[in-house]
């Protein structure tokens, strides 16, 4: 029975399933057009992402994707708070769903739905992470969870204050919510405080790029001095300059002929890439030692070019 109804949906549905979803340039089109794509049941599902697991079958895989765009939809709604176009965050939450559906295993015992959610959720984070100016600040996981979630709470705890008595309009968290949602959220206080700060002051590019129009735009970047020709760091960088290339050279003549060449096969014929240069061993063996031996060899050689650097500068 089940097959005959998946053959069913199968028969009614068109040709090129996709020719139903309007590009996302018209976005009210495209949402009520996914809004009316059928659900699949859930032996469909199953049928479907058994043939792409087991046959790699394409059209399989775009079925999924087209029941599940709805899902998208309903979930970049959560993030339309933070300034960004509804239509990128759907594009990029579409992104995350395919691949949901790539990874899903019908053998979990889990419906699409459950698992897509965490995909689609990931990429519009990572999304407005990247998007939003304000954010590069949150680098770590704690930072990113409160960035996410500080705005929810701070309109929870707007809600609880204006259904009790002595209601006020204050836009800030008291001292007390700061301290509930640092321990809630596993961040400093500090850290509550300044993205609260980031968040109801907005952000500043500090260099912005050109406008739509092809005006150049201005930031604060654009009234700093420009440092590099600063005459104290002119000579810094004179003296820096020589030290990585006269210095280095007197700190080298100053050791014996096997010290300067385990210095220079260990450090200077290193390549960025790792490549070039000998090991510990491979000198070890040249010289008949052991590589311990080496290694003492090469901590004294670099105690002699540091004294011999600092007495150069």
């Amino acid at each position: 029975m089940a097959l005959q109804t998946a053959s069913t949906s199968t028969s009614l549905a068109p040709a090129n399933p996709w020719a139903l979803v309007p590009p996302l340039g018209n976005l009210d089109a495209y949402i009520s057009a996914v809004n009316r794509l059928p659900l699949l049941t859930q032996e469909e599902e199953q049928t479907y992402a058994r043939r792409l697991k087991e046959d790699n079958d394409v059209d399989s895989a775009g079925r999924l994707v087209l029941s599940h765009l709805r899902l998208v939809v309903s979930i970049s709604r959560q993030y339309l708070g933070y300034g960004l176009p509804h239509g990128d965050l759907i594009q990029e939450g579409n992104v995350g769903l395919m691949k949901a559906v790539k990874r899903f295993d019908p053998d979990q015992g889990v419906r699409l739905v459950s698992y897509a959610m965490h995909w689609i959720k990931a990429e519009i984070h990572e999304y407005i992470l990247k998007n939003w100016r304000m954010v590069k600040v949150a680098t770590t996981k704690a930072q990113r969870k409160l960035f996410f979630n500080l705005r929810s709470m701070k309109q929870s705890f707007k809600a609880n204050s204006a259904m009790g008595e002595g209601a006020s309009l204050r836009d800030t968290l008291s001292d007390q919510e700061i301290d509930m949602v640092a321990q809630q959220l596993n961040v400093k206080r500090e850290e509550v405080i300044e993205m609260e700060t980031r968040l109801s002051g907005g952000d500043v590019l500090l260099d912005p790029s050109p406008s739509d129009d092809g005006e150049q735009a201005f930031g604060p970047i654009a009234y700093l001095s420009d440092v590099n020709h600063e005459p104290t760091a002119m000579l810094e960088n004179r003296q820096r300059d020589s030290l990585a290339s006269d210095g280095i050279a007197t700190a080298l003549e100053s050791l014996d002929d096997r010290s300067r060449r385990i210095v220079e096969e260990r450090w200077l014929k290193v390549n960025d890439d790792g490549s070039g240069g000998m090991t510990l061993h491979e000198l070890a063996a040249d010289y008949g030692v052991s590589a311990e031996r080496i290694r003492q060899i090469e901590v004294a050689a670099m105690k002699k070019m540091k004294k011999a650097l600092a007495e150069y500068a």
